[in-house]
């Protein structure tokens, strides 16, 4: 059933603050079960503006914007919220799916590809996404294994691209 995180632990959060709707990307990251998937399906609109206002440059700038935006807002989540990467940190599953939407075609096949090739990185975690997940500390590892997975889920599309079955 669809519904809001713990109530315990939205108790230190300050709903005021830019770093909570940033962090969540607008409040995906409260939703449960799967906060990943929310954030990601938040991501997605945006994802297919910026492909359709100007390619895979477009994506490249707004990743330019999010990246080190989700890194502050990341660190200062997880203070706030006294939870070692939170859930609840979804902005990092937005610049993920962007990596993975660079080689995408606007289409609905390409783009559903793009989400799940995304998705499927980032819960089996291969390596590094893995290494980066549990060696590194703080924001680097919030945001560093779903860009990794980004990139994974990236290369994978091309190659499906390249064979033709991408479109």
């Amino acid at each position: 059933m669809i519904g809001i995180q713990n109530k315990d632990k939205l108790k230190t959060i300050d709903f005021k603050s830019p770093v909570t709707w940033i962090a969540t990307w607008g409040g995906c990251g409260f939703i449960k079960p799967a906060p990943g998937t929310w954030g990601t399906l938040g991501g997605l609109p945006f994802g297919i503006a910026l492909m359709y206002l100007g390619g895979a440059y477009a994506l490249l700038i707004g990743l330019a914007i999010i990246i080190p935006l989700g890194l502050w807002a990341s660190k200062h989540f997880e203070i706030m919220a006294r939870d070692k990467d939170s859930g609840m940190i979804v902005i990092d599953e937005v610049a993920g799916l962007w990596i993975a939407l660079i080689p995408a075609l606007l289409t609905p096949w390409s783009v559903f590809l793009a989400f799940l090739l995304f998705r499927i990185a980032d819960v089996v975690k291969p390596y590094p996404v893995s290494w980066i997940d549990k060696k590194m500390q703080g924001a680097i590892s919030i945001m560093g294994d779903d860009l990794m997975a980004g990139i994974y889920a990236a290369i994978v599309l091309i190659g499906i691209n390249y064979v033709g079955l991408g479109g």
